[in-house]
């Protein structure tokens, strides 16, 4: 059996005000069978999700999970959890008569909802009953079934070293106490091996050895009873002794002697006292003969661990079988190694599943981007926008003008602030890493992405270049060529109809296209109003002997030649535009309304939306 879906009404964030509509939850949230990794910004409702799975399963590790009045959307004084469960045909005796059934014939499926309502007063929180049903009340789920559905829990903040330390009710002897190895608790052998060491300590202080021979070479053991025994005599009575055991003798309070570690380490580190402890936690899901649920909760799974070991261990639970997780995360690098399948986006009071029910991405593009999906690009899920660019220059450039616009008073916060992710698919990738954001139906999800590119149609060509007698000049191998600017009424119409037609492919729900009109990023920015002759400074730094009358023509030779180090020109003039920079040039003012960057200030002003 596997959590199949949870629908929730007026808990925390995910709420609206009026009454609660049983047709239409705040959350509708589908989980796959193996990995679910829940990610997004701070506050997007991550950990909602998982308390609401506690409150209702309530977990191995016994943690006090107490209502609070904050568990109440906003003024609502009723709150509603709703799970459901599916493929539990062998687990399904547990629970017959909450079951529902759905389908016909031989396709006849039995699946089990568990239903949470609860209510508060002026005065308190009502208590309220776990029940499970078909219909919208339920009955009460019994303490018996209850006991097959509980969850496996890791908190986020673990302190593996505390949880891993022998003591009373310690969470290692909890673990293994619920393991079948330790079922049979009377005549297992460990209590058999300690009653045997408990008389041999006891003999000890008596001067024997184990054979109850008197020692001869160590009697401090006895001295030592024999004085604590003359005071227990004068405080008591003259007919009590005493005795030394290590412990009882029951296999509950042996297992709160155990500790475990790693072995040949000595004084291991956080991270691997986490791995430890993880790997200590999960052996609920690996119980052999059990018929009942197998979820764990796994909050910050990153929590100590360093980007290499964060990677081992997300591979090795998505490789994982017969088990469910959901996880929640920060990082990403997990996120850039999970399968794009396993992750659901958190935001603005829902939540967004990416498999291929939900979005319009196709089966190969979720090959392809995980392929392609590094830590750089995994940034995009926990961003508040996203602006997709298509290669250095814009990535350089982009956080200097918003810096440079937020100096102006054009937006009021740089893009860090504002918790934006520029991400650099390159060219050709622009409409598969769209295809994450976009929803094969409602909810959309309402995230801001902006994608930056260019028009790419030239604003000037070669010509070859001839002679006096119109003989083609040649210099050695290669030809020499003018570079003549297209006619632009031509290079106008080319534009505008790309233009259309890259919007076409691209606008749409939250995601727009922003096109810079003048063929490349360099050149658009060469003829603007606010920027070209800082580009004329950079170019002439960078190549002092370009012909300083025709800059147009010098950069379109660089630009059809390749000659020119685009990621160098952008670090030079980012330096001039960015107000952090020593460099910085004062004079420059943007202006929305200059044509050849109007778009790239369009985008960066879109994502903030």
């Amino acid at each position: 059996m596997f959590l199949a879906n949870i629908k929730i009404w007026s808990f925390r964030k995910y709420g609206s005000s009026g009454e609660i509509d049983l047709t239409k939850p705040n959350l509708d949230l589908d989980f796959t069978k193996g990995l679910n990794i829940l990610i997004g910004e701070n506050d997007s409702g991550k950990t909602a999700i998982v308390d609401a799975i506690k409150l209702v399963l309530k977990t191995h590790s016994y943690e006090w999970i107490k209502l609070e009045e904050d568990d109440f959307f906003d003024s609502s004084n009723r709150f509603r959890i709703e799970l459901r469960f599916e493929d539990m045909e062998e687990e399904a005796f547990h629970f017959t008569e909450w079951l529902g059934f759905e389908g016909q014939g031989d396709k006849v499926k039995p699946y089990l909802r568990i239903i949470y309502d609860v209510s508060r007063t002026e005065q308190r929180i009502l208590p309220a009953d776990i029940c499970a049903g078909v219909d919208n009340q339920g009955t009460p789920l019994k303490a018996a079934a209850r006991e097959y559905l509980k969850a496996t829990y890791l908190k986020p903040l673990r302190d593996a070293n505390l949880d891993l330390t022998p003591k009373k009710n310690s969470r290692l002897s909890n673990i293994l106490q619920t393991h079948e190895a330790f079922e049979n608790k009377d005549e297992h052998r460990l209590v058999s091996l300690f009653q045997g060491f408990n008389e041999n300590v006891a003999a000890y202080f008596e001067g024997l050895d184990a054979d109850r021979v008197p020692l001869k070479d160590d009697i401090k053991g006895r001295e030592l009873k024999d004085k604590i025994d003359t005071f227990v005599k004068l405080f008591i009575d003259e007919n009590h002794t005493t005795n030394f055991d290590v412990t009882s003798a029951n296999l509950k309070s042996i297992l709160e002697k155990l500790e475990l570690q790693i072995q040949d380490q000595i004084n291991p580190g956080l991270g691997t006292m986490n791995k430890l402890f993880m790997a200590t936690e999960l052996l609920h899901l690996e119980k052999e003969n059990w018929t009942g649920l197998r979820l764990g909760l796994i909050e910050e799974l990153e929590a100590h661990l360093h980007p290499q070991a964060q990677m081992k261990v997300i591979e090795a639970l998505q490789n994982k079988k017969d088990i469910q997780l959901i996880l929640t995360t920060h990082s990403p690098n997990l996120a850039s190694k999970v399968k794009l399948e396993n992750i659901i986006i958190c935001h603005n009071k829902n939540a967004y599943p990416l498999n291929n029910k939900c979005t319009l991405l196709d089966p190969d593009d979720y090959k392809h981007l995980e392929r392609f999906l590094d830590t750089t690009k995994a940034n995009l899920f926990f961003a508040k926008g996203v602006i997709m660019v298509e290669g250095w220059s814009e990535e350089i450039l982009i956080p200097a003008l918003a810096r440079k616009m937020k100096k102006d008073g054009l937006i009021t916060k740089d893009l860090t602030e504002a918790g934006v992710s520029i991400v650099n698919v390159a060219s050709a990738e622009f409409i598969k890493f769209a295809k994450i954001f976009l929803r094969q139906k409602e909810p959309y999800l309402n995230l801001p992405v902006a994608i930056i590119t260019d028009v790419d149609v030239p604003a000037y060509e070669k010509e070859l270049a001839v002679d006096s007698e119109g003989k083609a000049i040649k210099k050695g191998k290669n030809n020499t060529y003018n570079y003549l600017k297209c006619c632009e009424i031509e290079v106008t119409k080319q534009s505008l109809l790309r233009k259309k037609e890259i919007g076409k492919k691209f606008d749409n729900q939250s995601t727009q296209v922003f096109v810079t009109e003048s063929w490349t990023l360099e050149y658009s920015l060469l003829i603007s109003s606010t920027l070209g002759k800082h580009v004329e400074s950079v170019l002439l730094d960078m190549f002092p002997n370009i012909d300083t009358s025709n800059y147009g023509s010098e950069l379109a030779k660089k630009l059809l030649g390749k000659d020119i180090k685009k990621t160098e020109f952008s670090y030079k003039l980012a330096n001039l535009i960015d107000p952090n920079s020593d460099d910085y040039d004062a004079s420059i003012k943007l202006d929305t309304t200059d044509q050849p960057i109007a778009s790239l200030l369009e985008a960066i002003r879109y994502v903030y939306n």
